[in-house]
This record gives C-alpha cells, sequence and structure tokens, in this order.
C-alpha cells in the first residue's frame, strides 16, 4: 500500500511540475481558463453634422422603432454541462490518467439571444443556435413581461427557430419585403447585443444575395453595416418603415465584435420556414442525390459551353433520384425546369424549392451534347446534428 500511494505521489508531483514548466514557458499550448464575459458597450457617435430644428424630425427614426421595438424579444436560454473539475483535466492525458479519481462536475450553462414576435398568438422568430440544445428558454418583452417559451420547430439549413410563448396583448411585428431591397436602403438592428438591454443600431443595406460564406447551407443573405454584436441574433433587422426584412444570424469578424460586415437571413426566407413548421412542425424541401462542383472559365471552355454558367455533378448518389434519372458524374446541370441556374448554391436552392414527388427537367450538357433528364424529386434527408 505504501509503494502505490509512493508512486501516485511521484506521478502527482511530476504531473503539476510539468503543468508549471509549460504554463511558465507555453502558455498558449494550456486550454483558456473560464474567465467571465465582458459587457462591451458602444457609444453612439452624436449626428455627424448639425441639422435645422425644421428638419430634425424628419432625420429621426424613432417612428420605426416605436412601431418595431415592441416585437423584439430577449431570450435567455440554460442547459446544465459536464465539466472536469480541475482546470488542466482538458489536457487528454491528464483526463486519462486521473478523470475517474476526481471526476466531472455539472454546472449550468446559460446563454443570451434575441428573437422577434411575428403573430399575436405567440409564434416568434430566433436563430437556431440561440435555442439550440438550450433545456429552458425565458423570453422577456421590452414592456417587462417575461414567458416561458417552447421549440416549436427549427431549421438548421437556414439558422432558424420558431418558438412559442403564451400570453395575451402580444405585440407582432409587420412583414416587409426583402424582395423591395435595395443596396444603399436605410436599415436598423434591433437586439439584446452582450446582454445590456434592447438596442437600435442604424445602417444601410450593403449588399444583397451574400452566399458561399459557408454560415448556413442555404445562403441568401442580406449584408448590412449596422452593428451586429454577440446577443443580437436572432434579432430584427427593420427597413426605415418600422418593418421586418430580416432576421439577424452573423457577423464578419476577427475580434468578436462588429466591423461592420453583418449577414441577416431574407424576411421571404424566414416566413416560409415559420409557415412550414408552424404548419408541419418542420420544413421539407426537394432533393435529387447529387454532389456539385463549381464549373470555372476553363471547365466551360473544355465542355466547349459558351459561358461559365451552371454547375458541375461530381457525384451521383446510387439508386438516387437522379441517378434513376440517368445523370452522370460530369455532366454539367445548367437549367431545371427551363430555368438556368448560375452555380451550384443556385441549384441547391432551386431544387429545394421543388415538391417532393414531384417531376422535374434537368437540363444538362454531356459532352457537348444537350440531354432533358426527367428526375422525380425527393425529400431532403435532415443534417446530422452538430457535435457539442
Amino acid at each position: 500500500m505504501r509503494r502505490l500511494w509512493l508512486l501516485f505521489a511521484q506521478t502527482v508531483t511530476v504531473c503539476v511540475a510539468a503543468l508549471f514548466v509549460v504554463a511558465t514557458f507555453r502558455p498558449e499550448w494550456l486550454p483558456p481558463r473560464g474567465a467571465g464575459e465582458v459587457v462591451t458597450v458602444t457609444q453612439l457617435e452624436p449626428a455627424r453634422a448639425a441639422q435645422p430644428a425644421a428638419s430634425a424630425r424628419a432625420d429621426s427614426y424613432h417612428e420605426a422603432v416605436a412601431k418595431a421595438m415592441p416585437a423584439v424579444v430577449g431570450i435567455l436560454t440554460a442547459k446544465e454541462v459536464r465539466s472536469p473539475r480541475l482546470p488542466f483535466f482538458g489536457d487528454p492525458f491528464a483526463r486519462r490518467f486521473f478523470g475517474e479519481m476526481f471526476g466531472e462536475e455539472t454546472r449550468r450553462a446559460t446563454s443570451l439571444g434575441s428573437g422577434v414576435i411575428v403573430s399575436p398568438e405567440g409564434f416568434i422568430l430566433t436563430n437556431n443556435h440561440v435555442v439550440e440544445s438550450a433545456e429552458e428558454i425565458e423570453v422577456a418583452l421590452a414592456d417587462g413581461r417575461k414567458f416561458a417559451a417552447r421549440v416549436v420547430g427549427a431549421d438548421p439549413e437556414t439558422d432558424l427557430a420558431v418558438l412559442r410563448v403564451e400570453g395575451e396583448a402580444l405585440p407582432a411585428i409587420a412583414f416587409g419585403s426583402s424582395e423591395s431591397l435595395r443596396v444603399g436602403d436605410v436599415v436598423l438592428a434591433i437586439g439584446n447585443p452582450f446582454g445590456v438591454g434592447q438596442t437600435v443600431t442604424l445602417g444601410i443595406v450593403s449588399a444583397l444575395g451574400r452566399s458561399g460564406l459557408g454560415i448556413n447551407t442555404f445562403e441568401n443573405f442580406i449584408q448590412t453595416d449596422a452593428a451586429i454584436n454577440p446577443g443580437n441574433s436572432g434579432g430584427a433587422l427593420v427597413d426605415a418603415r418600422g418593418n421586418l426584412v430580416g432576421i439577424n444570424t452573423a457577423i464578419f469578424s476577427q475580434t468578436g465584435g462588429s466591423v461592420g460586415i453583418g449577414f441577416a437571413m431574407p424576411v421571404a426566407t424566414a416566413r416560409s420556414v415559420l409557415e412550414q413548421i408552424v404548419k408541419t412542425g418542420t420544413v421539407t424541401r426537394g432533393w435529387i442525390g447529387v454532389e456539385l462542383a463549381p464549373l470555372t472559365p476553363a471547365l466551360a471552355e473544355s465542355y466547349r459551353l459558351a459561358r461559365a454558367e451552371g454547375a458541375v455533378i461530381g457525384g451521383v448518389l446510387r439508386n438516387g433520384p437522379a441517378d434513376r434519372a440517368g445523370a452522370k458524374p460530369g455532366d454539367v446541370l445548367v437549367a431545371i425546369d427551363g430555368k438556368r441556374v448560375a452555380d451550384p448554391q443556385a441549384v441547391l436552392d432551386a431544387v429545394a424549392a421543388l415538391e417532393p414527388g414531384r417531376s422535374a427537367v434537368l437540363t444538362v450538357n454531356r459532352r457537348g451534347q444537350t440531354l432533358d433528364l426527367s428526375v422525380t424529386v425527393g425529400r431532403r434527408p435532415k443534417p446530422p446534428p452538430r457535435a457539442e
């Protein structure tokens, strides 16, 4: 017994010594210690130029904010997570030898986000990543009321989710038109950044139809320079009249804060997801079972195509819809039901919009020959859950 205890004591001493050396000379090798969140408050600049008193109200967006803000809510989620008892347990070596001895502890983790009440019945649109894996969800309204919420359904491929609360006289936002937005239009982002409370930021539409960002499977983002920060996710992007035009989703940032590049899911997409989830509890999309690759100018020239529009079919799922229709790897998909497709994202969007079970015509170019293939559209499989 004494020998066993001596061996254990020596092992602990060596590990502590090694940890001290690493912490002193190579601290970057260690996992970060759990520091508390730092609340950063950004002070907005005053008006760049003084305006005559007669035009001051004309330059204010108070009416739009007053119209939209009551429907924007803060979302607090909570769940229990298991974590090691000691800080160096992030090291796999330490976990292997001491994990069973010291074990793990359970702690309660919380996170903040935003959402938008979209109907008096209590349906709320937010981002899926705000409520994913949450065990408890609390919604706080601008008037101070708080409600427990439940998830009606979620669509990870657009990062949207629908919640519901039970309450009376719930304020609902008016839907605008994301299709009529133009680059340069004024927009306002409303949410709960960093948990400081309901906040409004102003910007313009910087770009439309942003895709290929690797954020979601289906991307058609509104890009804006209205400040969007952590906690704004799921909040409202509204036009100058206070109508909902997008759901704030993500930012491009190397610091974690706003650098003027934010992305919102258009309200047209959000409404489609909302209606399907409320009706069926899920989102149904078309699928043909192919892997796609971009058609580069060099490939277009080798295929003797006049322009680099379309997508190369890189793989065909055996016995899938496209396989049964006769599609082959190497085919260039140029149109669906007579409508030309520009790239793989356009193909993905067009196929997803097709109703499963219906027939569609795929126009492909095969070794310089144009072929029309009749395919019976399948149902898009659900994506696997993300690893925690």
